[in-house]
């Protein structure tokens, strides 16, 4: 029995042996070899070099991380005196699998064809560098790897190079060829970089890299092999310029007897982009007269709330290489918000946003959209001892508005001549273990007309620094932390009312720590926060503290909803990363929240539980739940007493099919209940992709509101003793919205495309219940009409209704009349971009931009009959036509 049992331990130790995969060798350096030879980038790799043989070390990263890949692959790097040059050959036994579609430039992280990344660290420092991306279908991507992980990463640098790609009999092949002027890198010889190259295979979700970080563990780019044998190069006195022409026709829906609008307009204008090299590390980008038409229209939204909209940078100057901008995150691979809503320092779209200036009454106007940007650089790159630094000028222009009364024209000055600045700076110590930096934005405005001073801050100046650092040897839970201090000037009028409107609220009745200084010229601030991160290992921990005073103000230049919170949050969950046989990973967290004003009330707090699932066959679900016990509500009255935020519950689900199909279907829904609202939102997303070179998508909408108390507005009456002598009005709204995003994306070639975008909204809300606060930190109401109160509605002569509110009837208490507040909103946005890359760094575009608007408060919501008097509402066209060419 025992020779037996021996026998069968040791046949089962033959087959474990055997089946246990075979462990690869891990390389640590590449060498880059000199050529003298010219190499055509087609993917051919003909060329004498690519003969030899190339690196063949790579490893599984996904889906088991550690072991040898399915399918060989083999790779070379090389250089000349102007450019570093690299080939891949992907072998590949089933060659007609390979999944190759042409997606738009900078689309890769959507794009599930077969694809191939370079990496390069080519200051050598372990923590930034590039990567470059080519699909089997020889589609391009370029960006920037920050803060020593792989993502989130800039995508909207954008660099001059070349790449190809070759399907053939026996896999696929790919060549690159990047100029040394669009890197950064230290001057001398030899240099030392960092490199890792990635192979996606589709059909097996497979991803293999020369080196990979484990599951459970933390950095990227610090994990690279080592890049030698690049001798007697360096990167050059880099100078480009990009000059550009554009001509441009408006063409509007012209209103009867308007001087402004003959219905037409044509717009000639030119420009120059210029991006130099100011010594090896340092880049100069300028742009004079920037015009940024070609980008993606803005979506139309319905905002009630007292919180300005934020939306996306789109415009390349502003987006492409700014991520030494990024504040209040190095060091941490997860930064939750719960609850806090953090500002942002620099926010560039209020460089050339609308003008501020107010107008006199008009029967007709010509208002600037925008404020025009004269001319705006920056520099960025690093200096001194491994100091990262950006900076950020721009001047705009002194805007006016052309108004018209009763045949009277006046030139009404609506914005001053501003400069913007911005600077950054930022460093590693001790190995990356720690990290510090600055961050500073200033803004000046040159007032010609001086009433204006009553609308618009005379100067804002913020400062701000953040950095981390590691709390033990492994780097496993690692410190950040912020702190800014701001400071604004202006009239008295300017900064009363500053400390009035929805960002601060100082004339609170109840807010006995807050007063409105009428004397004041400045407002000054300061805000930070503390975070500590679990970085590595399954557990994930999170916990942070952070304050915005109630007068820290920065938008300016930046973006802040409101300021007067104290937040606290702390998230304990679990991560399984290592794959099963029904899941590929999955995660499940949970989180405690609470927020106080400085005044130590509560104005939130909640627990939110969520988990995250992905199959073996690449689907995903999301659910999460939250439950918001009673708080109190320092906005609700809009500069009023404390309102109670009851109890509430939500719930949300979001779903995703694989990607890799010619179909994918991604849905959203959440709901809330409380006493105070009722709010159900679903979107979904379908992705057809028709074609290797042609994609559509379709998302629509839908959302349902139930507010029992939406604001309306306040008003004085000396009666209403309980709410300090004023009457806040709300209402009940049924609120509904339904939209439709439509995107079409044709890459007829990598430098040949055509993207369209269109989006149809439609939303109603209707008005019911006026009702007042009956007393602060309640959530209770005196509804007019009811307990001696009156509301009347009547119909002025014009068509429109009226509402008069009377607290008491035929007593003391003040009547108000407030015009009917319902509305319904037509509104179709779209764009339509062709883009040909003529020559490399060289571009033309055609775009045609639509825009039609209609508001009607009367009118009753029907679907139908809006869905199709959209297509009655005269649109505004625009039409533009840009060339730029590079030197």
């Amino acid at each position: 029995m025992k020779t037996v049992l021996l026998f069968v331990l040791f046949v089962l130790n033959l087959k474990i042996t055997a089946a246990a995969p075979e462990q690869p060798k891990f390389i640590s350096r590449i060498n880059a070899v000199r050529i003298t030879e010219s190499v055509k980038v087609d993917a051919v790799l003909s060329e004498s070099v690519w003969q030899k043989l190339g690196c063949t070390q790579f490893v599984q990263q996904e889906p088991v991380q550690g072991t040898l890949p399915s399918q060989k692959s083999e790779a070379w790097l090389a250089y000349d005196d102007e450019a570093i040059y690299f080939a891949a050959k992907y072998y590949d036994s089933h060659p007609d699998s390979i999944l190759a579609r042409l997606v738009r430039r900078d689309f890769v992280w959507q794009d599930p064809s077969d694809g191939c990344v370079l990496y390069l660290d080519s200051y050598g420092d372990k923590r930034n560098g590039y990567y470059f991306y080519v699909s089997a279908a020889g589609a391009l991507a370029d960006g920037l790897i920050e803060n020593d992980v792989k993502q989130p990463n800039d995508l909207t640098w954008d660099a001059v190079w070349e790449g190809a790609a070759r399907i053939d009999s026996t896999g696929w092949s790919i060549e690159m060829r990047i100029p040394f002027s669009q890197l950064r890198f230290k001057d001398g010889s030899p240099q030392t970089w960092g490199v890792n190259v990635e192979r996606f295979v589709s059909r097996t979700v497979e991803t293999d890299v020369l080196a990979y970080t484990p599951y459970n563990e933390s950095g990227f780019t610090s994990r690279f092999p080592e890049l030698t044998g690049i001798e007697g190069v360096s990167p050059g006195a880099r100078f480009e310029l990009l000059p550009y022409v554009t001509a441009k026709g408006e063409f509007s829906g012209s209103k009867k007897n308007d001087p402004f609008n003959p219905g037409h307009k044509y717009l000639p204008g030119a420009g120059l982009d210029v991006r130099a090299g100011l010594g090896p590390s340092l880049t100069l980008n300028a742009t004079i007269n920037p015009d940024f038409g070609q980008v993606e229209v803005d979506p139309a939204v319905v905002n009630l709330s007292d919180v300005e909209s934020s939306f996306e940078e789109k415009r390349p100057f502003f987006t492409e290489g700014v991520t030494i901008f990024t504040f209040g995150r190095g060091g941490i691979n997860s930064n939750m918000g719960m609850s806090w809503s953090s500002p942002t320092i620099f926010y560039s779209r209020r460089i050339g946003r609308a003008p501020q200036g107010p107008l006199p009454s008009y029967d007709y106007a010509d208002i600037p959209k925008g404020t025009h940007i004269l001319g705006a650089a920056k520099v960025t790159g690093k200096i001194f001892e491994g100091w990262r630094i950006g900076t950020i000028h721009a001047i705009t222009e002194r805007e006016f508005a052309e108004v018209d009364l009763e045949g009277n024209r006046r030139n009404i000055e609506i914005e001053p001549l501003t400069y913007y600045g911005v600077f950054r700076a930022q460093k590693d110590f001790n190995n990356r273990r720690q990290g510090l930096g600055l961050l500073a934005t200033f803004t000046e405005r040159l007032f010609n007309d001086k009433s204006l001073k009553s609308y618009i801050n005379g100067n804002a100046l913020t400062a701000a620094m953040d950095g981390w650092t590691n709390l033990d040897q492994e780097g496993t839970f690692v410190l950040n932390g912020w702190g800014a201090f701001s400071n604004v000037t202006g009239s008295t009028e300017r900064i009363v009312a500053l400390q009035r409107n929805s960002g601060h609220y100082f004339q609170r009745p109840d807010a006995k720590y807050l007063r409105v200084d009428s004397l004041a010229t400045h407002l000054t601030g300061y805000a930070g926060r503390l975070v500590v991160n679990k970085n590595r290992g399954p557990w994930v921990f999170n916990s942070a503290v952070g304050f915005l005073s109630p007068g820290f103000e920065i938008n300016d230049l930046g973006f802040n909803s409101f300021s007067d919170v104290i937040n606290f949050h702390a998230a304990l969950g679990y991560r399984w990363t290592e794959p099963a046989w029904f899941y590929r990973n999955f995660n499940f967290w949970g989180a405690v929240f609470t927020n106080y004003d400085f005044s130590g009330s509560r104005t939130a707090n909640g627990l939110y539980l969520s988990s995250n699932l992905m199959f073996p066959n690449l689907y995903g679900v999301q659910v999460s739940y939250g439950y918001n016990p009673k708080s109190y509500n320092a906005r609700k009255t809009r500069g009023g007493p404390l309102t109670q935020n009851p109890v509430s519950r939500s719930f949300s689900l979001a779903a995703n099919t694989d990607n890799r199909p010619w179909w994918m279907i991604t849905l959203n829904a959440s709901a809330r209940k409380g006493e105070d609202a009722e709010s159900y939102s679903l979107t979904t997303t379908l992705e057809l992709k028709a074609t290797t070179t042609l994609t559509l998508q379709a998302g629509p909408g839908y959302s349902k509101d139930n507010l029992k108390a939406q604001w309306v507005t306040a008003y004085t009456d000396g009666s209403a003793s309980e709410t300090f002598g004023r009457r806040y009005v709300f209402a009940c709204l049924d609120q509904t919205v339904y939209s439709m995003n439509f995107r079409a994306d044709w890459i007829i070639s990598p430098r040949l495309s055509l993207q369209m975008y269109a989006q149809p909204l439609i939303a109603s809300g209707k008005y019911s219940s006026f009702k007042a606060l009956l007393k602060p930190k309640t959530f209770s109401f005196l509804e007019y009409g009811e307990n001696g109160s009156t509301l009347e509605k009547t119909l002025t002569k014009d068509g429109r209704v009226i509402y008069t509110l009377d607290a008491d009837g035929n007593g003391s208490a003040e009547e108000k009349i407030i015009f009917n507040p319902d509305f319904n909103y037509l509104s179709l946005r779209g764009s339509a971009v062709l883009r040909w890359e003529y020559l490399p760094g060289s571009t033309l575009y055609f775009v045609w931009t639509q825009n039609r608007f209609n508001e009607d408060s009367e009118a009753g919501f029907s679907f139908g009959q809006s869905a199709g008097s959209l297509f009655d509402v005269k649109p505004d066209n625009i039409f533009m036509l840009k060339l730029s060419y590079w030197l």
